[in-house]
């Protein structure tokens, strides 16, 4: 349970970095620019600590992944990003990966 819980913060720690990145307009802003870097070695850290337990491959799917989809939800939410059909069956079919993993692999690390 620890694992998964690391795994998480640092696919959060990710995306609000990858957010951040977005809003930092080139690294021309501060606040932003510090977030990134901070966000990506905090997500970093917290990933290679889950990879002592948990398979590459699968850590990675699912880190990216979800990270996809918080991504595509952020940009949508606070960066007026459209969304269309497409992208939304897309999105469904990652996180169906992801619930796969998930629920029916044995190499997940439970």
């Amino acid at each position: 349970m620890k694992t998964w819980v690391i795994l998480l913060v640092a696919i959060v720690s990710e995306v609000v970095a990858t957010s951040a990145l977005k809003a930092s307009d080139g690294f021309t802003k501060l606040v932003p620019s510090v977030l990134v870097v901070v966000g990506y070695g905090l997500a970093f850290y917290l990933l290679s600590l889950t990879l002592k337990v948990m398979p590459v491959g699968i850590a990675y799917a699912i880190w990216a992944g979800l990270g996809i989809v918080l991504t595509a939800v952020i940009g949508w939410l606070f960066f007026q990003q459209r969304l269309d059909f497409a992208a939304f069956a897309g999105i469904a079919l990652i996180l169906a990966g992801v619930l796969v993993i998930n629920v029916f692999s044995s190499t997940n690390g439970h």
